[in-house]
């Protein structure tokens, strides 16, 4: 896990890139780090001052920014860090749910996640993934198998406390999205100043501040799903289940969620684990320390037998788009020894054996002139999953 001054550093610089949306979300994440009122004071005024005054100049802008995380750098040299050994939060061992009145069966699937770790599940429609997250939840009962949680939890409330669960489709709630939050601060032991002021601080990270009165039907999906993160977050969970939060978001928006899971989850002072389902295959690979793959309820690229040491032999797997007809790619490719050439949805599949390297592969291109609008290498990626 990257080190907290690693961290700090990396943030610091954002202030030359004038990237100041991602530096005020990473203050707000380094003030909550902090548990201090005081300096969630200072931040909130921070924000409340950038926000009244839009076209100050770059320079005194940049000057605010330094000044308020050298005041927060103060603050969080004096808290120990978290370990750099990832402590493990759950686990499961040949899980199985199955239905009497149906023949689908999730599993059996054993895996386990830390803090720290993002884990993303990818698979068809109805291949497991919403069951496999509200079982892990309890909102579902096991078959069989076992899951095993490995922080300290006095009940089932206790748990769902901190191992939180959210919906693709959440339900609706009254008021404003202020006085849900607030209310869900205070349910949780925080009150006073400091309800107001980490709700105000949650509000701005998750990027909901012109949104404080809105209601739940003045709100798009995706910023229902913002909601929903902004009131999981002031649970303060060890592990956070999540069910397509990237549907009804454009590319970009997805990326930049993304990119909020990677920096909440590894908090260096408060770091959590996160297990996200999606069918945004690429967008999830480059976010996930690791995915799993589902189909007809089954890991397809795990492997369970823990006493068998996993050895799939990866061949060389490339996606492409051409404007060439299959039978001339096919006379092209031949001379890498091509095994199949599949087209997918207007996309060509091409497989070689595994001592074909994807730079012999842009040679032939480049020697053929081949006309290429879409080129991606799948060797690694659970994409080869999805093929037939």
């Amino acid at each position: 896990m990257t080190s907290f001054q690693e961290q700090f550093d990396e943030v610091k610089k954002r202030i030359d890139y004038e990237d100041f949306a991602l530096l005020t979300k990473r203050i707000i994440d380094f003030t909550l780090d902090t548990e201090n009122i005081d300096i969630y004071k200072k931040v909130v005024k921070f924000l409340d001052e950038l926000e009244s005054n839009p076209n100050e100049k770059k320079e005194k802008v940049k000057e605010r920014y330094s000044n308020i995380l050298d005041i927060i750098y103060q603050e969080l040299i004096k808290k120990p860090v978290v370990s750099d050994d990832r402590k493990l939060l759950l686990s499961t061992y040949n899980l199985i749910k199955s239905y009497k009145r149906s023949s689908f069966a999730l599993g059996p699937i054993s895996f386990e996640i830390k803090d720290s770790e993002i884990i993303g599940l990818v698979g068809e429609n109805g291949n497991g993934k919403t069951t496999l997250l509200r079982t892990l939840c309890r909102e579902l009962q096991e078959t069989s198998g076992d899951i095993k949680y490995y922080f300290p939890y006095k009940d089932n409330y206790d748990l769902r406390s901190k191992l939180i669960y959210i919906p693709q489709r959440t339900t609706s709630w009254q008021g404003s999205l202020l006085s849900n939050l607030r209310f869900t601060a205070a349910s949780y032991g925080i009150t006073g100043d400091e309800n107001i002021l980490i709700v105000e601080l949650i509000i701005a990270r998750m990027g909901l501040r012109k949104y404080r009165s809105y209601g739940w039907k003045n709100l798009s999906s995706g910023y229902k799903m913002r909601f929903e993160l902004a009131r999981a977050l002031l649970r303060k969970p060890k592990l956070l289940l999540i069910d397509e939060p990237l549907a009804n978001l454009d590319i970009l928006a997805q990326q930049i969620v993304l990119d909020d899971f990677k920096d909440i989850a590894r908090s260096p002072f408060r770091p959590l684990g996160i297990v996200l389902s999606s069918q945004q295959l690429y967008e999830v690979e480059k976010t996930s320390d690791s995915v799993i793959f589902l189909k007809n309820g089954l890991p397809r690229n795990l492997c369970q037998d823990t006493d068998v040491t996993y050895t799939e032999v990866v061949k060389l797997i490339i996606e492409f788009e051409s404007e060439w007809k299959q039978d001339r790619l096919h006379d092209v490719l031949e001379k890498l020894q091509l095994e199949k050439l599949q087209i997918n949805g207007g996309t060509y599949v091409a497989s070689f054996p595994d001592n074909i390297s994807q730079d012999d592969f842009l040679k032939v291109v480049l020697e053929q002139q081949v006309p290429l609008s879409y080129f991606r290498n799948i060797s690694n990626s659970t994409r080869r999953f999805f093929l037939s």
